[in-house]
């Protein structure tokens, strides 16, 4: 049956189950959502069960919108808004959600916004007729938040088009009666870098992630047979912000590719701020540019958010589901449900097996599991790391004998996650020098403080509750050379945070250039130095490095102390990696083990079929393994 004739079944349905209690203006397919369109919005809102059997009858995620003949207009519906919330609830924006006929209200108070029982809201919703959302005001704005809100409001035709598109698509009736499936791998398999697989049956071809690989700009085989030409790919899903997995995704648009991007609202904020630097940092240093920033922006507006545990129809015979992986802010484990139960896989992507300053442990229960794939990026025999409280003592010991002789603390780290953990590590130890951001630090920060549902428990609330330990006073923003040049020529001793966190670009090389002949100062390395990079080489014991000074190559002498600081890191150590495979629920009969170094891959591979006598793969780039 085509979406046109399910679409016209499917009203005839609705009406059945409500009845009269409602008029239904609409019903249409948007992404993977069925939209039901009234103008008895309130109706939903006061009987919650409403959507709820509907979704369990049909088997559709559910979103119920006003008809456009009742929303107010923006301007008069911004200052009803005002009108009717107590000035207490501390409103600090409003904005429209012309894809889901929403608006969305930023408080500082959002249990004085909502009103006893919801009591506010819905006077606000008779009167405007848009669906109001209540969210607690961030306490650091940010600029990519920001702009691509404003970008994606004013891209509303084109979402509104696309996504009626991409509903057809994926509701569309299944063609082919064969039942297959296959992993390719484009990328990341025995190395660390340009993750990219397809996913593949009959019907259906899915790509998750397309990244770069940092420090030899290698690209993903993205001219194999299987993915080409790449405008016939259905949908990409990408795990994570980092470059290694998002890097190269605007250049799908440019080889044709025009339809979904499936990511967390985070990783869409993460990736716009990453993906920009990239090409900051390429035109900078003189590298070759892979593709414009329009085409992030046409990515961008191509995303469609998911949350957490939120069941997905992304194809005709796919259905997908984002976890919490614990790597970074918004990384996930992908999961797919392939056919009607013919198959389950989950991609990790990035994952930590562990409970840290910022997040929850990776997550590992499903409801059925045939096939794992994970990273080994610490799988090797020797890959041990220790907690985070052993990690954070290691770092508080190391800078206090810097400062004990009056030295600079550097430590290089990336923007996004690292960071942000060892800013809650330092601000827990009562230092009494200022600690410096500098790169994209504050703004990845900013965004980190916008969602801290994503966080786990213990933060989330200390940020609902006003302590935010990312406003602590020794936090102190570089924003400019002159600051930088300031506080490599203090007197004082200060601690430095700053990208990149491989050496491979960014302010942090100011500060290594002004700071490395100084013996009193030490850099600290607290996350992964793939090879190739800047941070492996020191990490390597290299006393005499180059670096670009006013247009020339210049040698400098590392003469400052250098330190490895492990326990940071995002990633699971072997320990943690075994450990996740042994309480999956239920445990995998398959399991491919890729993104770490060869010997690491085949290492974990070897460990998890010995231990739990599982059949597992260390696949290289470029293979296909048939999973049914």
């Amino acid at each position: 049956m085509s979406a046109e004739g399910k679409l016209s079944e499917l009203k005839k349905r609705i009406k059945e189950i409500l009845q009269d209690d409602v008029s239904i203006s609409g019903v249409e397919f948007e992404g993977p959502e069925l939209v039901i369109y009234t103008e008895d919005t309130l109706k939903f809102v006061d009987d919650g069960a409403m959507v709820r059997t509907l979704a369990k009858e049909l088997k559709k995620r559910i979103s119920v919108r006003p008809s456009s003949n009742i929303l107010m207009e923006q301007e008069k519906a911004s200052k009803v808004i005002y009108d009717i919330i107590p000035e207490e609830g501390g409103i600090k924006d409003i904005y429209f959600d012309m894809d889901k006929a929403e608006v969305i209200i930023e408080a500082e108070k959002p249990g004085l916004v909502i009103g006893t029982h919801g009591a506010t809201l819905r006077e606000v919703a008779k009167v405007i007729g848009w669906r109001p959302n209540v969210i607690r005001a961030p306490p650091i704005q940010s600029s990519v938040i920001r702009n691509i809100r404003r970008y994606l409001r004013e891209e509303s035709d084109f979402r509104k088009s696309f996504l009626k598109k991409v509903g057809r698509r994926i509701y569309s009736e299944k063609l082919i009666e064969d039942e297959w499936l296959r992993i390719t791998a484009l990328g990341g398999c025995r190395e660390v870098g340009r993750n990219a697989f397809l996913l593949s049956t009959p019907e259906t071809r899915i790509l998750i992630d397309c990244g770069v690989s940092v420090g030899s700009e290698g690209m993903p085989y993205l001219y194999a047979p299987e993915v080409t030409p790449i405008s016939n790919i259905d949908a990409v899903v990408i795990t994570h912000a980092h470059l290694d997995h998002s890097g190269l995704v605007p250049l799908l648009y440019l080889y044709g590719y025009d339809g979904p991007i499936y990511i967390t609202q985070p990783t869409r904020d993460l990736m716009a701020l990453l993906l920009l630097d990239y090409l900051e940092v390429s035109a900078r240093e003189g590298k070759k540019i892979p593709y414009k920033s329009a085409l992030i922006r046409d990515a961008i507006r191509h995303t469609i958010p998911l949350k957490y545990g939120d069941v997905t129809d992304i194809a005709p015979d796919v259905k997908l589901t984002l976890y919490n992986a614990g790597h970074i802010l918004g990384s996930s484990i992908a999961y797919f449900h392939v056919g009607n139960g013919l198959y389950n896989v989950a991609f990790t992507g990035d994952m930590k097996y562990e409970r840290t300053f910022l997040f929850d442990p990776a997550f590992n229960s499903f409801t059925r599991l045939e096939a794992l794939v994970m990273e080994s990026t610490y799988g090797g025999m020797r890959d041990f790391q220790p907690s985070r409280r052993e990690a954070e003592k290691n770092l508080k010991e190391e800078i206090e004998r810097t400062l004990k002789q009056g030295g600079k603390v550097i430590i290089p780290a990336f923007a996004v996650g690292r960071s942000q953990e060892v800013m809650i590590a330092l601000e827990g130890m009562q230092l009494e020098v200022p600690v410096y951001l500098d790169g994209m630090i504050w703004e990845a920060t900013a965004i980190h403080s916008a969602y801290p549902e994503y966080l786990n428990k213990n933060l989330k609330n200390s940020i609902y509750q006003g302590e935010n330990p990312f406003l602590s006073d020794i936090f102190v923003q570089v924003d400019d050379a002159e600051k930088r040049r300031e506080i490599i020529d203090g007197a004082e001793s200060s601690i430095i945070l700053s990208t990149s966190g491989m050496l491979n670009g960014g302010p942090v090389l100011e500060y290594l250039k002004g700071l490395a002949g100084d013996e009193r100062n030490t850099l600290i390395f607290v996350g992964y130095q793939a090879e190739g990079t800047l941070g492996r080489r020191i990490q390597k014991g290299w006393d005499e490095i180059q670096l670009s000074a006013d247009g020339k190559m210049v040698n400098i002498k590392m003469r400052m102390g250098t330190a490895t600081i492990d326990g940071f890191s995002g990633h699971s150590d072997r320990n943690q990696l075994l450990e996740y495979v042994k309480r999956i629920r239920p445990l995998p009969s398959k399991v491919m083990c890729m993104h770490g170094e060869s010997n690491k891959c085949i290492a974990l591979a070897s460990g998890i079929h010995k231990k739990l006598n599982i059949e597992t793969f260390a696949p290289m780039n470029l293979e296909t393994l048939r999973l049914v």
